[in-house]
């Protein structure tokens, strides 16, 4: 068997109208994150997490924001397709670990549904896939300092291990 481990990182600053979507989870009365599709930076973090390893473009070239077809697009659906292009290159996606950094809104609430989002993206493409993923998430805080801290965005980083054979 052969494991490769990739990482995943995006960064939105908040737009103005809500809701915030990050891990498929609604999170009404904060703004949504400007992008050019639901800005769901959970959702990018995983999916380039995955490519990498997998020897795929990453998430921007696949589904370019120039692209007036992916403007507004549901970034659960982005990672779903992503998901069954890593698994017809045979890697199988065993974890993603999470990395939230947000300084608002609280998201220790919605941490299990994200979790649950996550591993659902990933499991229906097919067995083995859907057998053992786990996925976690962990929100932390800027603590006031640089943009994060001044609650101008959020980012997220995320890790993945996939195996092949």
């Amino acid at each position: 068997m052969r494991s490769r481990a990739g990482i995943g990182f995006d960064v939105h600053p908040f737009g103005s109208e809500p809701p915030l979507v990050l891990g498929c989870v609604r999170i009404e009365g904060s703004p949504r994150l400007a992008g050019h599709s639901d800005g769901d930076a959970v959702a990018h973090a995983v999916a380039d997490a995955i490519l990498g390893p997998s020897g795929l473009p990453d998430l921007g070239t696949l589904f370019p924001a120039a692209d007036e077809r992916n403007r507004g697009a549901d970034s659960m659906e982005l990672l779903r397709e992503v998901a069954r292009q890593v698994a017809a290159k045979g890697w199988w996606v065993e974890n993603v670990d999470v990395v939230i950094a947000a300084e608002q809104p609280a998201l220790a609430p919605h941490v299990g549904e994200m979790e649950a989002n996550l591993v659902a993206a990933l499991v229906h493409v097919r067995e083995p896939m859907g057998t053992g993923i786990a996925a976690s998430v962990k929100p932390k805080r800027g603590e006031g300092l640089g943009a994060i801290g001044r609650s101008e965005g959020i980012a997220v980083w995320t890790v993945a291990m996939l195996t092949r054979g």
